[in-house]
């Protein structure tokens, strides 16, 4: 296994890039996509190479940086970048932070290497207050349950909710990690798992439609599920299949945290009816990651890549500036107050 990363800028003499660890080819192989403008960047985007909210905001930091050696404005970067995937805010946020910076090139990298340091904290203080939650409300070793992808890969520090299982683990306080496969793309499957078998972590993949069974089972104490944005009144988008483990763990009586910087809060969204829900190619459905037919020919599909989660659904939200419990307007409002 090489060096595990997302993201990073990386100077050459024939012109910097922005090389991405190319997630669509994991586990089966390690490929390192170097981006030398920001047409590939975009394509790497829309294209899931690289992905996870906090991630997506690193690569567009760097992007806004690329944009400025290859001929964009810094405010036409970020607004390029920005358009290439509508449901994740720390895209949009990020590439307008680090354009501010403008409009030399060194005061732009400059940006985005303090928003990616400033990232890589951040995770280790969510890592921190999702522990300690998870030992308030949980007596003894856990057994966790988590969906799509949010450790280094999607999250370029140790992550959101995978870091909180990540800093149980290292504490001697996890019993078992189950992981959610999180179809179509299999992220779960693919590179939760890739994660913690790289940690040594005790895991274990399982279908999605596997969890609800389990919690009946005692095998769960406890759902982290990370955000690609949360409302002001704490409604949450993310990986769809989320509003059912929300669900699921509701009727099971155990906790369940969305855990996510306080970037993914979108104070000008009002609740997660007003969430644009990017709806992506049926064909990533029709196939099994592009491999293998599994519908018949021309059987039309549906691939909504975000479910909102109600705010009444959430024990709490775990974020680097605090948690919010229970998870509602003024919550919320409290946590970006904090930062």
């Amino acid at each position: 296994m090489g060096e595990l990363f997302a993201v990073r800028w990386q100077e050459r003499p024939d012109g910097p890039v922005v090389q991405l660890l190319d997630q669509t080819r994991l586990p089966g192989e390690e490929v390192v996509l170097d981006c030398a403008d920001l047409e590939t960047l975009a394509e790497a985007i829309r294209a899931l190479r690289v992905r996870g909210a906090p991630a997506l905001g690193v690569a567009a930091a760097y992007g806004v940086v690329l944009g400025a050696h290859t001929g964009w404005t810094p405010e036409g970067a970020a607004a390029y970048l920005t358009s290439q995937r509508p449901t994740a805010v720390n895209l949009g946020w990020a590439a307008a932070r680090t354009a501010a910076a403008g409009p030399d090139p060194a005061d732009l990298l400059a940006a985005a290497r303090r928003l990616d340091e400033d990232n890589a904290e951040a995770c280790r203080a969510i890592g921190r207050h999702g522990a300690d939650l998870l030992a308030e409300l949980v007596d003894g070793d856990v057994g966790l349950l988590t969906h799509c992808n949010t450790g280094m890969l999607a999250c370029q520090g140790i992550g959101t909710a995978f870091g909180v299982a990540r800093t149980v683990f290292e504490e001697g306080r996890m019993a078992r990690l189950l992981v959610d496969e999180t179809r179509p793309l299999l992220q779960g499957a693919r590179l939760t798992a890739y994660e913690a078998g790289a940690l040594g972590m005790p895991h274990a993949v399982l279908v999605d439609g596997a969890a609800a069974a389990l919690m009946a089972a005692g095998d769960v104490d406890a759902v982290l599920v990370g955000a690609d944005r949360i409302a002001a009144n704490g409604d949450t988008a993310n990986k769809v299949g989320t509003y059912a483990l929300a669900i699921a763990a509701a009727h099971h009586g155990l906790p369940f945290l969305v855990v996510a910087p306080v970037s993914t809060i979108d104070p000008a969204t009002p609740d997660g009816a007003a969430i644009e829900i990017e709806e992506r190619d049926a064909d990533e459905v029709r196939t099994a990651v592009g491999a293998v037919t599994l519908t018949p020919s021309g059987s039309p599909a549906r691939n909504p890549a975000f479910d909102v989660t109600p705010a009444g659904l959430i024990t709490a939200v775990v974020t680097e500036a605090g948690v919010a419990r229970p998870v509602d307007e003024a919550g919320i409002a409290a946590l970006l107050a904090a930062v």
